[in-house]
């Protein structure tokens, strides 16, 4: 399957849309809280089967040397395959482009497994969304390798 990254209002609905029923839905969430302003200048990575969003996760550049990577989500019918690794590895392809030497994320405590194998190191715990998901701060320092050719 192929990542995109979006490029209209539509293809950021198909990604609100993923966003709302995997990480809002199931806590009661409203539909809202699935998106915010900086989704328009922001790198938002998908893939959609049957013209429908199945995974997503967005790149927020914070400072000029590091990113924040957020709202990842895959759907259930679809996990396991590696759609997760593909987005993930998109948006660090896309951060390294941009000289980015660091990236941040806070993971909620069932994807810590999934980061860590990503070389995602564990800093600390921090926020606790909704009163009940743990999250837990983790970097990566990544480099473009091409350039010590």
């Amino acid at each position: 399957m192929k990542v995109k990254i979006a490029q209209n209002e539509q293809d950021l609905q198909k990604i609100f849309d993923l966003r709302y029923e995997v990480l809002r839905k199931p806590w009661k969430q409203a539909y809202d809280t699935s998106f915010d302003e900086l989704d328009k200048v922001s790198i938002n990575a998908f893939i959609e089967y049957n013209d429908i969003c199945i995974a997503c996760g967005r790149l927020d550049i914070l400072q000029e040397n590091t990113a924040q990577i957020r709202y990842m989500a895959v759907h259930p019918d679809f996990r396991g395959q590696g759609l997760g690794q593909l987005i993930l590895n998109t948006l660090e392809e896309m951060a390294i482009s941009k000289g980015i030497e660091k990236i941040i994320l806070h993971a909620r405590e069932n994807a810590l497994g999934f980061y860590l194998k990503q070389n995602y190191k564990l800093i600390k715990s921090s926020h606790v969304l909704f009163d009940t998901i743990q999250h837990y701060l983790m970097e990566k320092k990544i480099k473009d390798f091409s350039k010590d050719i």
